[in-house]
């Protein structure tokens, strides 16, 4: 009997834990950190003042756990482009326009974009979120050289680090100049551009098109 009530307390702390999270994410997004107040993530969540504190001792302390809950759904989204059979540079690709897709409406993400600019350290609950999406693509570089899509001369630490550059320098001037849904084009862009430097000119067409075809599944309808 302990042990049930137990877990029945856990599951509501969980349940309360999310939807505080939750609401905390829309009101981001609609305030921004700096005009965002507890009282309106309270009235939102619908949870009592006491229970949000019971899991979040500040503000600052929710949005970095807004952080942490969108950037593993963003990771969750991405990982669906992981196959060991799927060549490291296609990969590269699609995790590319998974980033910046305008058509992600998860509030978690959106909000975890809009915090890390805000706040401005690029930091969760812990290390600089970057960090492991670094090594990601760091890795992924170094296994395009190793099948012989990048050019055998490539650094794939530097390459790695640039094409995330590239992807999420392209989303935070996106969102700062107010033209989200031109991402899809501006990222098709990009990799026509630094395709050339990166791959042999006899595989630079078959990558361009590559990437043209993910443009086509992430278009937002005018």
């Amino acid at each position: 009997m302990e042990n049930a009530e137990g877990n029945a307390l856990q599951k509501r702390a969980i349940a309360t834990r999310q939807a505080v999270v939750a609401a905390a994410a829309e009101v981001f997004n609609r305030l921004g950190y700096v005009k965002a107040g507890l009282q309106e993530i309270i009235a939102e969540s619908g949870v009592t003042k006491g229970s949000l504190y019971f899991h979040f001792s500040s503000k600052e302390q929710l949005a970095r756990a807004v952080i942490d809950e969108g950037c593993a759904n963003l990771e969750s989204a991405c990982s669906q482009q992981f196959d060991s059979r799927t060549p490291a540079l296609e990969t590269l690709i699609g995790i590319s326009y998974v980033m910046i897709d305008p058509s992600n409406n998860d509030d978690l993400v959106l909000a975890a974009f809009r915090l890390l600019n805000e706040m401005g350290d690029f930091r969760g609950t812990g290390n600089v979120v970057f960090d492991q999406w670094i090594s990601t693509y760091q890795a992924l570089a170094a296994r395009a050289v190793e099948e012989g899509d990048f050019r055998a001369d490539t650094n794939p630490d530097e390459a790695g680090r640039l094409l995330l550059e590239m992807a999420f320098g392209t989303r935070l001037l996106a969102a700062a100049t107010d033209t989200l849904r031109e991402l899809p084009e501006r990222m098709t862009t990009a990799w026509k551009v630094f395709l050339p430097g990166l791959v042999d000119d006899a595989k630079v067409d078959y990558f361009s098109q590559f990437a043209a075809r993910r443009l086509s599944s992430y278009l937002v309808p005018s």
